[in-house]
């Protein structure tokens, strides 16, 4: 005997399950709400299918629902794989029409990422949007980031961290404009609203520590183990690399009493950086030498685990010997003892600390690197901070 279609009257005031027929019935939870059900069966397993609550979804809805889901079944497939299909399609139709920031900001990278060191590998165009931007909106659909979202990120930290934040509100405003060229329906003016909303900050930048030029002697004389992080710190004052390009030193970069650096582990632009060459003095080739009993991976200064020493160990290790100074700031060091001592002419100071010298047109004509100037610049400096200069007078005068 055929079971009576549900009214709207019972499905109203009846409980527990209510059936409708051909595979549909509510299950009432409570007198006033519930949930359809739609019951199929597919290759002999039965499967039940959610079709909203009651009473937002209404009788008519859900037998509307039903009847397209049983055609759905009579063609063949199953009707819930067939709307998790659906959904995600919508999904990729919705974030390709009207993406979420997280998704913008992936988008922005695969077309930037091009033009930026390493392709960005790195991670540092991301990591300020990462850190405090992409937390706070990156679920966001763009059309929908009001300036006011922005300036909730970015407030906590735009005068504690004002570099940072600087950086992060500059690549959210380069995001919002490159999807707004692809077509997405965002205003980057937002980003400018965002900002004037945070206010102005007159951010004083603090100068790194760096040692006394006269201390730097003394420095170098406490630096005296054989380890990793003793010897690359000798290495980084007697050539004057920066920390990621001393700290990633390799044998097979050494030719004869020059350190050839190349480009990806040199500052500056993608496209615009060059390999650079370091002339090594009597006193770095020592350093190389006595790093041979380190040797581990091809590196002159092999971390514990892999790669060259970490910045970190440095750090702790340069504090223990100047707690005034960094590792960076012996760069200001030699740069002072430079102009005090009136060592060399400007521009094979600036050259040795692999500094830009003159502008583009002026680059184009004089492309010297001035190698040989510079080896006697590091040698008299490699005699200072080593002692040999002070030697030789203390034999002079005897």
């Amino acid at each position: 005997m055929a079971r009576n279609k549900l009214t709207a009257l019972q499905a109203k005031n009846g409980n527990g399950k209510l059936f409708d027929g051909a595979g549909l019935y509510l299950q009432k939870r409570s007198a006033t709400s519930g949930r359809w059900i739609y019951r199929y069966t597919l290759q002999g397993r039965s499967r039940e299918m959610g079709l909203g609550p009651f009473p937002a979804v209404t009788l008519a809805d859900a037998r509307k629902q039903r009847d397209g889901w049983e055609s759905i079944l009579r063609s063949g497939k199953d009707p819930m794989a067939e709307r998790e299909r659906q959904e995600e399609a919508a999904r990729i139709e919705a974030s390709r029409a009207d993406p979420t920031f997280a998704e913008a900001v992936q988008t922005t990278f695969e077309a930037k990422k091009g033009g930026l060191r390493g392709e960005g590998k790195a991670g540092r165009w991301l990591s300020p949007i990462n850190l405090y931007v992409t937390p706070v909106i990156g679920h966001m659909r763009m059309s929908a980031i009001h300036q006011s979202d922005i300036h909730r990120a970015l407030k906590p930290i735009w005068r504690k961290k004002h570099p940072t934040a600087e950086k992060a509100i500059q690549r959210t405003s380069i995001i919002f404009r490159h999807m707004r060229l692809s077509g997405v329906e965002c205003d980057p003016f937002t980003v400018d609203m965002a900002k004037h909303m945070l206010g102005e900050y007159q951010h004083k930048p603090q100068k790194t520590r760096a040692s006394d030029w006269r201390d730097m002697p003394e420095i170098f004389a406490a630096l005296n183990r054989d380890d990793a992080s003793h010897l690359c710190l000798r290495f980084k004052i007697l050539t004057m690399g920066r920390s990621a390009a001393v700290r990633g030193a390799r044998f097979d970069e050494i030719e004869g009493d020059v350190w050839h650096i190349p480009a990806e582990r040199m500052k500056g632009r993608e496209g615009v950086v060059q390999d650079f060459r370091i002339p090594l003095s009597p006193a770095a080739l020592e350093v190389i030498e006595r790093a041979e009993a380190w040797r581990r991976g091809g590196f002159l200064f092999p971390g514990q685990t892999r790669g060259g020493v970490s910045d970190v160990a440095i750090n702790k290790v340069f504090k223990k010997v100047d707690p005034n100074g960094t590792p960076h700031g012996v760069r200001t060091s030699f740069r002072t003892w430079v102009q005090d001592t009136d060592a060399a002419h400007f521009d094979v100071a600036e050259t040795a600390l692999a500094h830009i010298v003159g502008n583009k047109v002026e680059r184009a004509y004089a492309r010297s690197d001035l190698l040989d100037r510079r080896r006697i610049l590091m040698n008299a400096w490699s005699d200072f901070v080593t002692g040999a200069a002070s030697q030789v007078v203390q034999l002079r005068n005897a």
